[in-house]
């Protein structure tokens, strides 16, 4: 691990408000937010919170902009969603600076953010004049059955903090192809891409109130998830807010889809490139994002007979990986998204060392010098690792991978599978046949062999167990958004 100091942050212009109606509101009832910059510890921006209030008007203006939509012609909802897609790409560097300020993510992996969700916009406005229903035989073959889908009307989406805009992709995209309205709640600690994306709906024509966004923490979000004019929730986050949804929700019966957490299993073979496998064992672990990811492979499990040999390679990955300021674009490494968390993963080390959970080997401490200010945390490994252990079950959200040793596929596919967490799993092996074998037994909504998890919008992408429930890409994804009618017509 290498480390550079930490400037102060570039000077861009933050939007603060909340985007109502396809207007700018201040002054709202859930009162502000001192938006911290994690790189410096320091505020950057006032943070307009949603409040019962705008909630509550917000849902108005998106049943009211509903009606406008699917008022429209398939081809001109089609068409304004591809303008969206170009205004996104058009503004690339500006969403990918923004996405920097919102939560310091290294400003070489921000705009893959405003790219993978410019992608998912432009793939399901494909769908917007093709996705079809069916008609199908009954019982009296004179009569004729119709199957249809159709959008439940105001969806409520629920952005989490370490990806506005992969959310922004994944969910808002599909639910604006099936023809709803969306209120956009995303978290307070990163509001100001959110609020860039619902600017850029209003500028290329779309109806006012058709995205609205409402940046608040838990208060706006119960607002939203019990509102009776709110058709479906989707929410992206952990478990136990998720929990808490479904209960709120269930007093009106709102149906909600969740993405949730992981604990991936990230299975490297002794016939694996092994070089190539500590890279990408290294980047999807605890470098990437910080570790703070869903997707984070931060169970490494590497067959006996060459864990030694790949543990040096995998040390050597993590040990070179440039640490610092965000918006340099030599560093890869960013800082975690708050001293709450910060707090939070060294408490996770901590116990782990004292209860003999694995032998740390690398890591464990804040950073100083030149980051001390900021949220830095040095990336940090754990070797031998009991499976059974809090550090190897519970989620750390942090940049800290547990590594541990098996001897054949069976025990790889056992410890793989022993978690409560279901989203991703990885598989490091030159053998085919082998990976398919070994991917049909994995407990996981995605698994990737030989690569990380790019995920892309032709394939549906979600958890098994407690990592959720839903898709998001694809026709499965559009589905989400989507109730089923039958009309069937009696034949004299």
């Amino acid at each position: 691990m290498s480390m550079t100091g930490t400037p102060t942050a570039a000077t861009d212009t933050l939007p603060t408000g909340l985007l109502i109606g396809g207007e700018w509101v201040t002054g709202s009832s859930g009162g502000t937010y001192d938006h911290i910059y994690p790189a410096d510890g320091r505020p950057n921006a006032t943070v307009e919170l949603a409040g019962d209030a705008e909630i509550d008007a917000a849902v108005r203006s998106a049943w009211q902009a509903h009606r406008e939509w699917i008022s429209y012609t398939p081809e001109r909802r089609r068409d304004l969603m591809i303008a969206l897609a170009d205004a996104m790409r058009d503004d690339i560097e500006r969403l990918g600076r923004l996405n920097v300020h919102d939560f310091a993510v290294p400003i070489v992996m921000s705009p893959g953010h405003a790219a993978l969700a410019e992608g998912f916009i432009r793939y399901y406005a494909g769908y917007v004049d093709k996705a079809t229903g069916t008609s199908t035989p009954v019982s009296n073959k004179f009569d004729v059955n119709l199957i249809e889908h159709e959008p439940y009307g105001v969806v409520g989406i629920i952005a989490p903090w370490n990806g506005p805009l992969v959310v922004i992709g994944l969910n808002v995209a599909a639910a604006l192809a099936a023809g709803n309205a969306v209120v956009l709640k995303p978290s307070e600690i990163s509001p100001f891409t959110p609020l860039r994306f619902g600017e850029l709906c209003l500028q290329v024509g779309m109806p006012p109130g058709l995205v609205n966004v409402v940046p608040s923490g838990p208060d706006g979000g119960a607002a939203l998830v019990r509102h009776p004019g709110v058709r479906k929730i989707h929410f992206t986050g952990g478990g136990h807010t998720a929990r808490a949804i479904i209960t709120t929700a269930a007093a009106n019966l709102t149906p909600v889809a969740t993405e949730l957490g992981g604990k991936s299993a990230n299975i490297v073979f002794a016939d694996a490139d092994l070089d190539a496998a500590a890279r990408l064992a290294a980047f999807q672990g605890p470098l990437g994002q910080a570790g703070q990811s869903c997707a984070c492979g931060s169970r490494i499990l590497v067959e006996a007979a060459v864990y030694d040999e790949f543990m040096a390679k995998f040390l050597a990955v993590v040990a070179a990986a440039p640490v610092g300021d965000p918006f340099d674009p030599g560093n890869l490494v960013g800082p975690v998204v708050s001293q709450a968390a910060t707090d939070r993963i060294l408490q996770v080390i901590d116990r782990a060392v004292a209860d003999r959970m694995g032998e740390l080997v690398t890591g464990g401490h804040r950073l100083g010098g030149d980051l001390a200010a900021g949220y830095y945390l040095e990336p940090t490994v754990f070797a031998d690792v009991d499976n059974r252990s809090p550090l190897a079950q519970n989620e750390t959200f942090g940049p800290v991978v547990s590594v541990m040793r098996f001897t054949d596929e069976a025990q790889a596919v056992a410890i793989a599978n022993d978690t409560t967490f279901g989203l991703n799993a990885f598989v490091q092996t030159t053998d085919l046949t082998r990976a398919h074998r070994i991917a049909r037994q994995l407990e996981s909504g995605s698994v990737w062999i030989n690569r990380n998890s790019d995920i892309s919008p032709q394939s549906p992408y979600g958890g098994y167990k407690q990592s959720g429930t839903g898709r998001a890409g694809g026709l499965e994804g559009l589905r989400e958004f989507q109730q089923v009618k039958n009309i069937r017509i009696g034949m004299p």
